[in-house]
């Protein structure tokens, strides 16, 4: 008889925790699909939107794993982004078209820049710990401006894309190739929330003090929070330089970092696959307003400010309000 009258209960708690996994899977499926409707009715434009919008989700849920999790409020991340697409440009430029080369670029230039800007700015915290990520990103800005070799700030061309056998100038190819990374990115952030290293990330952004009285430094875990985010923020960087074919110092503008960090409080911040709908709905809702007004940010700026104050845990935070790796 007990058991009898736990069991709706029960029942709703197991369909609370599978309604966010099932809602991932059938957003997944849509993205799947947005390669046939493209090819079908003939939109090169559709999946070229649609690359867009993985490219920034991309990039904020590498900046998620820092300012979600982490608690670090980076207004610099925009920076990567860049990094990432001057890899690939700077090395097109001298004929090195390989992308296993470029990814190598990619991935240690990245490490070398986001360890000591890491290291510098986590010996302060709140607006001091926002300011100096926003002067250093302004900084590498006015440096690739200052790269006049390489375009200075009217960008730089990629004549030669990342060569990967048979994706390369394949559209469609560069969109599944970013669709895996997204989840590969996903599933690989879903272990590190959930492992120690996660639970103490976490509990640092709460209160680092009490971290350190239990003998544990949370320097260590939030330096590396700070360059895994770092290196999938110049990921997406690296997608975005052969989707445009071209490199530009305004993918660092503040403007960017500020736009990323929109995407993650709109989607939810802390929440594993929030900011992904917060790129997409972001991203979908500028392409609609543009197409209605020329004064779209007028609306938008107050649309996006409404949310994120009534749903503070945003919009993935209404299918799933618990945080900690969904």
């Amino acid at each position: 008889m007990a058991s009898s009258i736990l069991e709706p209960g029960a029942s709703r708690r197991v369909a609370a925790r599978s309604l966010p996994t099932v809602l991932t899977v059938l957003v997944f499926v849509l993205l799947l699909l947005v390669p046939v409707y493209a090819v079908l009715s003939d939109s090169p434009y559709v999946l070229l939107q649609f690359s867009r919008i993985l490219v920034f989700a991309l990039a904020a849920v590498g900046l998620n794993l820092a300012l979600g999790y982490g608690g670090l409020v980076s207004f610099g991340h925009a920076m990567y982004i860049g990094i990432g697409a001057y890899c690939v440009a700077i090395a097109s430029y001298h004929g090195a078209d390989s992308g296993v080369v470029h990814l190598l670029l990619v991935v240690l230039v990245t490490a070398l820049v986001a360890a000591p800007v890491g290291l510098i700015a986590l010996r302060t915290r709140g607006i001091a710990f926002i300011m100096i990520t926003l002067a250093l990103a302004q900084m590498f800005y006015f440096l690739a401006v200052g790269l006049k070799q390489y375009g200075g700030d009217e960008g730089l061309p990629i004549r030669q894309l990342s060569h990967f056998w048979s994706l390369t100038g394949s559209h469609v190819g560069l969109y599944l190739s970013l669709l895996a990374s997204l989840g590969l990115s996903l599933l690989l952030l879903r272990r590190v929330i959930r492992s120690r290293f996660g639970l103490i990330l976490r509990a640092s952004s709460l209160d680092a003090r009490r971290v350190q009285a239990v003998g544990t430094s949370p320097l260590g875990y939030q330096l590396l929070a700070y360059v895994l985010s770092a290196e999938l923020c110049a990921l997406a960087g690296f997608f975005l330089a052969n989707l445009t074919s071209f490199a530009s110092p305004a993918y660092m503008a503040w403007t960017v970092s500020g736009e990323l960090i929109v995407m993650v409080l709109l989607g939810g911040a802390g929440t594993l696959f929030g900011p992904v709908i917060g790129a997409a709905g972001f991203l979908l809702l500028e392409e609609v307003l543009k197409g209605l007004t020329e004064h779209w940010m007028i609306i938008m700026g107050p649309v996006i400010v409404l949310i994120v104050l009534c749903l503070r845990n945003g919009l993935w935070g209404m299918v799933s309000p618990s945080k900690g790796g969904r």
